[in-house]
């Protein structure tokens, strides 16, 4: 309870980080939510009231459809946080499986493993996305396992980085000693006492992937309409901007409000996930 306590303290020592959490639990409550927040059916098409401006029935206005603004964005929310969350527990799972694998066994294992991922990041991320697209389509689902695919190889470097450091401590060669088998130990001893930076890779992740499906929204290769996407909504208004500046500032202010949002929440877990910051060193 006493390490908990120091935890939290450290974590929301910042104002700045606990507005952060603040702006993500809004948002999360607006995805879980949306049937509830939103007024109207984001889908809903009203020719007679397209780009509206802010309005008693339209808060935010209406699009080039007469769909609702406000509706759209908060069910955006839901297309965000469902990739972006999903998208980095795929690439987590992946890249900690090889950067565990690599750095406890070595040699071969390694080589080849850090060979495949090189491999991966000589292209660049949103061009490999674009190509995985073009060739798998661009589903919810499929999304989901581009984005993950395409993010994998900072888990496994990292992975790889804090295995070496662990393998040869003492606790390890014990448990090999009495005679744990390599999974055992690996999951055991090993992947406990590397996950702290994992974890702080993961929550810096989901604004990165969030940003990266808005990128592929705007660009026509992410959610396909109806469905409410920030990134879509951006590209779309793009164009109104002169006679309905709304359309598109204000799903750009929700994307870059919960990924720096996220980012700093990633800071704030790194220094509480530090024993010397929590003061336990």
């Amino acid at each position: 309870m006493e390490k908990a306590k120091r935890f939290l303290s450290v974590l929301f020592g910042r104002k700045i980080v606990l507005a952060a959490a603040v702006v993500v639990l809004f948002f999360f409550i607006c995805a879980v939510a949306s049937p509830l927040i939103a007024p109207c059916d984001p889908n809903a098409i009203d020719l007679k009231s397209t780009l509206e401006g802010p309005s008693g029935s339209h808060i935010f206005g209406t699009d080039q459809h007469g769909r609702d603004l406000f509706s759209r964005i908060v069910y955006g929310s839901r297309m965000a946080f469902l990739i972006g969350v999903l998208a980095v527990l795929v690439a987590a799972v992946v890249g900690v499986a090889i950067g565990l694998a690599a750095g406890y066994f070595g040699g071969a294992v390694d080589s080849v493993l850090m060979r495949l991922i090189e491999a991966e990041m000589s292209i660049p991320g949103i061009m490999l996305a674009l190509a995985l697209v073009a060739t798998f389509g661009n589903s919810v689902g499929m999304l989901i396992f581009i984005l993950g695919f395409s993010a994998i190889p900072p888990y496994a470097r990292m992975m790889r980085a804090q295995v070496l450091s662990v393998r040869e401590l003492d606790y390890v060669a014990a448990s090999r000693i009495i005679g744990s088998g390599d999974l055992r130990t690996m999951l055991a001893h090993v992947f406990p006492n590397c996950l702290s930076p994992i974890i702080v890779l993961m929550s810096q992740s989901i604004g990165g992937t969030i940003l990266a499906e808005a990128s592929l929204s705007y660009l026509g290769a992410g959610i396909m309409p109806p469905t409410a996407s920030w990134g879509k909504m951006v590209s779309e208004g793009y164009q109104y901007l002169t006679t309905s500046p709304l359309f598109a500032l204000l799903p750009g202010v929700a994307v870059i409000l919960l990924v720096l949002s996220f980012n700093i929440l990633g800071d704030g877990l790194r220094d509480a996930l530090d024993p010397h910051m929590r003061g336990d060193i």
